[in-house]
Order: structure tokens, then C-alpha cells, then sequence
């Protein structure tokens, strides 16, 4: 198609840039929540209760820090993933599938800001 955008518009692109901000802003914003939560050694006073209730809150504490560790993780790649998204913007290549060359549509940004495949393209990966 001769009409068939390559890139999309620069006021596109100032709407996708402001949507991202404000993800990263929130992002960012639950990350240091979650570092909080995950440094924050509270002692519930279990000290003078039974040993296997004590064991089994141990448990349940160690599996809490290895959950929040796995959600640190995650939402430190989501924030890296954004930030990604604001520099292809910069570049003026933001929406553009890494592998047809198409215009990922916008309902796909929208949902998935930081998106490099099309729904075509994830779609040949399976």
C-alpha cells in the first residue's frame, strides 16, 4: 500500500511518550514499595511461642522475601523496558515491529507501551 505509514506522527508519538512517563512514574513509585517491603525486617514477636510456629513463620517469611525479590526483579525489567520505549521515541522508531517493519497498532501500544513485536509477529515465535 502507497498510503501505509512508516512511522508514526510526532503529536502520535508526544501521546505515547506522556503514557509512558506516567507508567514509569508508577512503576518506579511500586518498585521502591516493594524494595521497602523487602528490607523492612519486621519481628512480630514470636520469640516466647511455640518452636513450630515460630518454624513455620521462618517459612512463610523466607518464601515472602524470595516472592518480593521475583517481583523486584520483574518490575525492575519493566521499568528498564519503558525507558527503552522513550528512547526508540526519541529515535522516532517507537511502534514500529522489530520484525514485519510494520505499525504496531495503537490499541497494542496502549496496552503494551513498551511492545516491539506486532500480534503477527509473537504470533510466527510460537
Amino acid at each position: 500500500m502507497a498510503d501505509e505509514k512508516l512511522r508514526y506522527s510526532d503529536a502520535d508519538l508526544q501521546e505515547f511518550k506522556e503514557l509512558i512517563q506516567g507508567k514509569i512514574d508508577k512503576a518506579e513509585y511500586d518498585l521502591v514499595l516493594i524494595k521497602e517491603s523487602f528490607i523492612n525486617d519486621q519481628n512480630n514477636g514470636t520469640d516466647d511461642t511455640s518452636p513450630t510456629f515460630k518454624a513455620f513463620e521462618e517459612g512463610a517469611e523466607t518464601l515472602s522475601k524470595e516472592q518480593n525479590s521475583i517481583l523486584a526483579g520483574r518490575q525492575e525489567k519493566f521499568v528498564r523496558d519503558l525507558k527503552h520505549a522513550l528512547i526508540r521515541i526519541q529515535n522516532k522508531t517507537y511502534g514500529i515491529c522489530r520484525v514485519t517493519g510494520k505499525l504496531i497498532p495503537k490499541d497494542r501500544l496502549r496496552a503494551v507501551p513498551h511492545a516491539t513485536l506486532s500480534i503477527e509477529a509473537k504470533n510466527m515465535q510460537r
